[in-house]
């Protein structure tokens, strides 16, 4: 579906991961979280009312959408390198740090990557996700990491003692803690496992560039006028996760895909 054609029906579907609180479906099956519901706010003043979400595992969200399977990916997706070479992101909107889904008390006290090795633990991890990259830049040997490809697998996961623990968003950590009240879990001190601030946004196909940049417009108004935060409070963004002034520009989608 093109840009034009979705003005034109007033419809449009999205891909997504199933990763709460960025965007999953509810109890009643309906799409939510962060990036629905940004995405819903910014379609509508492009003059699209209805949007539809496709399940798709995360590491393959960008080929799908490539595929034409759907308009964009909604899934809040950090902007790296090897992901703008096939894809576009729209201008970052939102940054956050990684954080460890440990068993209450942290037994094995893993508070950055580099304590995995020493450790001797596995951690698990999303398929494709940043954690990944991370993991390995801190010397991480790949036998102690393993990447699920749902959020629900990471969660079973830890709990039942199969991996230590995970690495996820501190975002992802603290929404998963908060609703499993009962699983035994805690989250680590946020930290910043990068050499700068870990940012993400929409992605969309190389080719899409009118619309990429009729949705920047709007979404950077969206930041602006502060109704950014009062679409994402409820999933667990707060203001210390905004990226306006500084971060929401065209310029930094350059500077995090290494142009």
């Amino acid at each position: 579906m093109t840009f034009e054609e979705a003005k034109k029906t007033k419809n449009i579907k999205v891909g997504f991961a199933n990763e709460a609180p960025w965007a999953f479906m509810d109890e009643k099956g309906e799409l939510t979280g962060y990036a629905p519901a940004v995405a819903r706010e910014v379609l509508k003043k492009l003059g699209i009312d209805h949007v539809e979400g496709e399940v798709t595992e995360f590491d393959s969200l960008i080929d799908n959408a490539r595929a034409k399977k759907y308009a964009f990916v909604a899934a809040g997706m950090s902007i790296k390198p090897d992901r703008c070479k096939n894809s576009d992101f729209a201008v970052p909107d939102y940054q956050v740090g990684s954080a460890f889904l440990v068993p209450k008390g942290n037994p094995k006290n893993i508070t950055r990557f580099e304590d995995i090795k020493g450790a001797k633990v596995k951690i698990a991890t999303l398929g494709g996700a940043v954690e990944n990259q991370f993991a390995k830049d801190a010397g991480v040997p790949s036998s102690q990491i393993e990447p699920m490809p749902k959020q629900d697998d990471i969660l079973r996961a830890v709990q039942a003692g199969d991996v230590y623990g995970a690495a996820i968003l501190d975002v992802t950590a603290a929404w998963l803690v908060k609703n499993n009240p009962d699983a035994g879990l805690e989250v680590t001190e946020s930290f910043q496992a990068g050499d700068k601030p870990e940012v993400g946004t929409f992605n969309f196909r190389l080719d899409d560039d009118e619309f990429r940049e009729a949705f920047n417009k709007e979404l950077i108004e969206l930041h602006k006028s502060g109704r950014w935060l009062e679409l994402v409070e409820p999933f667990g963004l707060t203001e210390a996760n905004d990226t306006y002034p500084d971060l929401a520009t065209e310029e930094k989608v350059d500077e995090y895909c290494g142009k």
